[in-house]
């Protein structure tokens, strides 16, 4: 594994595979669909309710810089902050990483390569940290390299968490970021496929 920074470790070029790979696929079995969230925007209580967090914590780390809102950031009072889908995800992972006692030094340098990469790549990612250390794990081989540390081990499976946010913001309403139309019950690989079936 190379190492990205004091806090992330990561693999090869590779996604892994196996049982310990993170089981992301899209509705017609294939890879998840690529989420359109620079169209469609989630306000904080969504992107709360879709994590787990508070809103005082979605508040302080958007302030600090831990998980900033890609689609719009607060401009002052009065303003709402707009989380992408890749957003609402990185939060989730952010919190468990928060829960398992990683610190904030070493998360915010995994936050950093999160952001990096495209969604696609962020789907079938797996996490591992031994608590001081957060590790990208690209094959089983690595996973196994880790676990015979003789450390104690805790893994995400990026593509798991992927799919419980988007299960939970499909019960939650969007918002486009172009007419600011508010999407009921929005599911964004919903809207993907809405744009797709358009364009043809």
């Amino acid at each position: 594994m190379r190492s990205t920074g004091d806090g992330l470790a990561t693999g090869g070029p590779y996604p892994a595979r196996g049982a310990l790979a993170p089981a992301a696929v899209g509705a017609d079995g294939g890879p998840p669909a690529e989420t359109p969230s620079e169209q469609v925007g989630y306000r904080g209580p969504a992107a709360c309710a879709a994590t787990g967090i508070t809103y005082r914590q979605l508040d302080y780390w958007a302030r600090t810089g831990l998980v900033e809102p890609s689609v719009r950031p607060a401009y002052g009072s009065g303003t709402q902050r707009l989380y992408g889908f890749s957003d609402v995800v990185v939060l989730k992972i952010v919190k468990r990483l928060l829960d398992t006692g990683v610190s904030l030094q070493n998360i915010r340098t995994a936050v950093q390569h999160l952001r990096s990469v495209g969604p696609g790549e962020l789907a079938r990612m797996t996490l591992m940290s031994d608590g001081a250390t957060v590790y990208e794990c690209t094959s089983p081989d690595e996973v196994v390299q880790l676990l015979q540390g003789g450390q104690g081990i805790f893994g995400i499976a990026v593509g798991v968490v992927w799919r419980d946010v988007e299960s939970a913001l499909s019960q939650m309403h969007g918002e486009r970021v172009d007419t600011g139309e508010t999407l009921v019950g929005h599911n964004p690989a919903d809207e993907l496929a809405r744009r797709r079936n358009k364009a043809v």
